[in-house]
């Protein structure tokens, strides 16, 4: 399709194609009930996720200690970033109260992967297991997968995937954990102390020169070539997809534990970082089945890489890629650093989406700084996208979006949750060289 055609079907394209910061409004987006019409999977698929995911705390505290004091569960803070609001502020107009989901610090992996990737990991192992008699049912001890002669079993497989970085980092550790062999294909825009870090676990990494998109194509089409290889598909699980879906389960307990009640007159405004979409994609779907209507869910992507958002407002959704519109798809934030979105989550968000914002890779660094010195949180680039997210939807362009939903006199009791995505296993030598990078 020629630019000038997409560009009739939503005028904000034209702004996309030329690099340029933008919000978009989602007009696929409906009220609850009329949301998930269409959506066969339920909260029930949640639970069922949430469950899996505490039958194998035991086998988690034996593999990862640092997991123990939180009984394996694997959950991150969500933190008041009022300095960090107060600093943004000087700049636009937030009210209510600004939360940062830490999912920069959960453990393990350092990122939202460990949700989805550790996950998906789990969820094959138990099938594994009950297939060979290595457990008796859900309510056997899963601790003793951890035994010898259970990875003996692991290691005859193979787990593949593809990935910028993250998602790498969360399977190839867990996997390495259960004793599977790993392969992960990392695409160029991959850091290379994440691929030292995966090495230095016993993993298989497969260097491409190309993006994330061949990333992922190879690696899939050796793991099918190999009966004995499982593959973790980025841009198509489920799994994965109900791994990220759980955390809006753990963030309604946390708010609750702050004694904030979300509904109509506190909305809940989530900014999630967007890559191929799988994270943000499963939150997001978990948010709006919790809280509903009251929850407004936006994803935010770097200006050379917003294929989501290119995805959604043409209706292509992956039969379109940001280079067919002239972008580049290259962005500091390597976690964002995706040309073609998965279909299945576009067609997912198409009802359950807010909207977009894109922002320009030298705020990420602005933003990153600000937050160390206002609160002394640190949070990789990738992540600090999600603030614009607040600043864009409180600036005059996001009034359109407020008034049509009649958030006016509610603004000033929103809770605001910036999502942070990764950061805790970045090296202090890379965090130094971050610091220092300004680039405008």
């Amino acid at each position: 399709m020629q630019l000038s055609e997409l560009i009739k079907k939503d005028p904000v394209i034209e702004r996309v194609a030329k690099a340029e910061e933008v919000i978009w409004f989602n007009p696929g987006l409906r009220c609850r009930d009329a949301a998930f019409e269409g959506i066969s999977l339920t909260m029930a698929d949640i639970d069922d996720a949430e469950a899996r995911l505490r039958r194998f705390a035991p086998f988690i505290m034996l593999c990862f200690p640092e997991t123990a004091g939180n009984g394996g569960i694997i959950e991150s803070p969500l933190t008041e970033v009022e300095h960090m609001r107060q600093r943004l502020n000087g700049h636009g107009g937030i009210g209510g109260r600004l939360l940062l989901k830490r999912d920069s610090d959960l453990a393990i992996a350092g990122s939202v992967k460990a949700r989805g990737g550790i996950y998906e990991i789990l969820k094959h192992t138990e099938e594994i297991a009950l297939e060979k008699g290595l457990l008796s049912g859900y309510d056997d001890d899963y601790a003793k997968l951890a035994g010898d002669e259970c990875r003996r079993v692991f290691s005859q497989y193979t787990v593949q995937v593809g990935s910028t970085g993250n998602l790498g980092l969360s399977i190839g550790i867990m996997s390495a954990a259960v004793g599977y062999k790993v392969i992960v294909h990392m695409s160029a825009d991959a850091k290379q102390w994440k691929k030292e870090l995966l090495r230095s676990k016993g993993v298989k990494v497969v260097e491409y020169k190309s993006d994330y998109s061949e990333a992922v194509k190879r690696g899939r089409e050796l793991s099918d070539a190999d009966p004995m290889s499982y593959f973790v598909d980025d841009e198509n699980s489920v799994a994965l997809f109900l791994g990220y879906a759980v955390a809006a389960k753990r963030l309604k307990a946390q708010l609750e534990d702050m004694g904030i009640e979300i509904d109509e007159n506190r909305p809940l405004i989530a900014y999630i970082p967007c890559g191929v979409g799988g994270a943000p994609g499963g939150i997001a779907f978990g948010l709006r089945l919790l809280f509903g209507d009251d929850a407004h869910v936006f994803f935010v992507e770097p200006t050379q890489a917003p294929c989501m958002l290119l995805g959604m407002a043409s209706g292509l959704n992956n039969k379109i890629c940001v280079q067919d519109v002239g972008l580049t798809g290259l962005t500091h934030a390597d976690g964002l650093a995706v040309g073609r979105p998965s279909g299945f989550v576009g067609g997912v968000m198409k009802t359950l989406l807010a909207g977009e914002m894109t922002v320009e890779d030298y705020k990420l660094y602005d933003y990153m700084r600000a937050l160390l010195d206002t609160e002394g949180i640190f949070i990789e680039p990738s992540s600090c996208a999600a603030f614009e997210g607040p600043m864009k939807l409180c600036s005059r362009e996001g009034e359109e979006y407020i008034r049509r939903h009649g958030l006016e006199d509610k603004m000033q009791n929103a809770i605001h949750i910036p999502w942070a995505t990764g950061g805790r296993l970045v090296p202090e030598e890379i965090r130094k060289e971050y610091m220092s990078t300004y680039l405008k």
